[in-house]
């Protein structure tokens, strides 16, 4: 009896240190989890018993969290850095900042998210995404596409890489026929300013363009990046060979500029984002080249989700075979 009182103990100190924060509603409910985020009016909530929550912000009475927050209350001023937060009356939140508390209304906060130090443990997130699509009729179609994207973080060094694999069929003959895998490593210095350098390669089955290899490397700027989304330009020197199917090659130096952007809408649920690179070749074996996508996510759970994306690849002005594709998907992904 008392060792089971003791492993109850236990594991009720487990639990509400791991979701010890509190939120109450106006209608009197009491929720504990571990408040998130606050954007686009809904407060993300990760509880033991139901996943990530998103509450209704104009429906919160009050609430406390010992997990430190950046919050604003106005797009026009920096946000203030809440060590704490504390109970309030109704519709009042208090800010444990380092000067003193400070009481506030919650209908005046836009946003909360965690600051997110230079120095950090290690990290890792990333997600798949997976596009079926087949057809039965006078002519049968079969569309794949398949990729995935990962970033893992330890101090001032992040690991990024990325891939993807499309096909196409039409009644049994092959019109697409191509992947890609780039891996890239970013040192900081500031909590801004990093260097990178990435490999590139890619391969075509069908295109006149049958491969490319590019070596890059270049100074890189972090906008942001936090719980809801980050922005980076990198600027890069690269060295590119290419590789056509009549057996031509080109080897070319050329200047490219690589964005990578994601932003978290409506308590996390949705996220939108683009990336991609254009670049020009220092030589005339072309006029630019981009490579792009953009598209959203909506998230059915805590790691599932629907997706839609959108691809543009130009090779534009080369004499050898010029490049100039579209892809539209729609399909399903996983998320860590």
């Amino acid at each position: 009896m008392l060792l089971r009182n003791l492993l109850c103990l236990t594991l009720g100190c487990v639990t509400t240190s791991a979701f010890a924060d509190t939120v109450w509603l106006k209608n009197g409910d009491r929720l504990t989890g571990k408040v998130k985020v606050l954007d686009g009016g809904k407060l993300m909530l990760d509880t033991d018993y139901g996943g990530s929550i998103p509450l209704d912000w104009k429906k919160v009475a009050t609430l406390e969290s010992e997990t430190p927050m950046l919050v604003r209350q106005d797009d026009f001023e920096d946000p203030q850095l809440a060590n704490s937060l504390h109970k309030g009356d109704d519709g009042k939140v208090v800010l444990g900042t380092a000067e003193a508390p400070k009481t506030i209304e919650l209908a005046s906060i836009q946003q909360m998210i965690q600051p997110k130090p230079l120095i950090q443990d290690f990290t890792w997130s990333g997600n798949i995404d997976l596009a079926l699509d087949y057809k039965r009729a006078d002519t049968d179609t079969d569309d794949y596409n398949v990729a995935f994207k990962t970033k893992a973080r330890h101090g001032l060094w992040r690991h990024n890489g990325d891939g993807e694999y499309n096909r196409e069929s039409s009644d049994g003959v092959t019109t697409t026929n191509n992947y890609q895998l780039e891996y890239a490593l970013d040192r900081f210095f500031t909590e801004q300013w990093f260097w990178q350098g990435r490999v590139d390669y890619k391969n075509d089955k069908i295109e006149d363009l049958a491969r490319q290899r590019t070596l890059g490397t270049g100074p890189g700027y972090q906008f942001w990046d936090n719980e809801l989304g980050a922005f980076s330009l990198t600027s890069l020197v690269n060295r590119t060979d290419y590789e056509y199917s009549n057996g031509n090659k080109d080897n070319f130096y050329s200047l490219a500029l690589k964005w990578e952007y994601n932003r978290y809408l409506i308590g996390k649920t949705v996220e939108i984002f683009t990336n991609g690179e254009i670049g020009k070749p220092l030589s005339g074996v072309a006029e630019y080249a981009l490579d792009s996508e953009a598209g959203l996510r909506y998230k059915v759970t805590d790691w599932a989700s629907l997706n839609l994306k959108a691809e543009k690849d130009i090779v534009s002005g080369n004499s050898d075979g010029e490049l100039n594709e579209t892809r539209y998907t729609v399909g399903f992904g996983v998320g860590w």
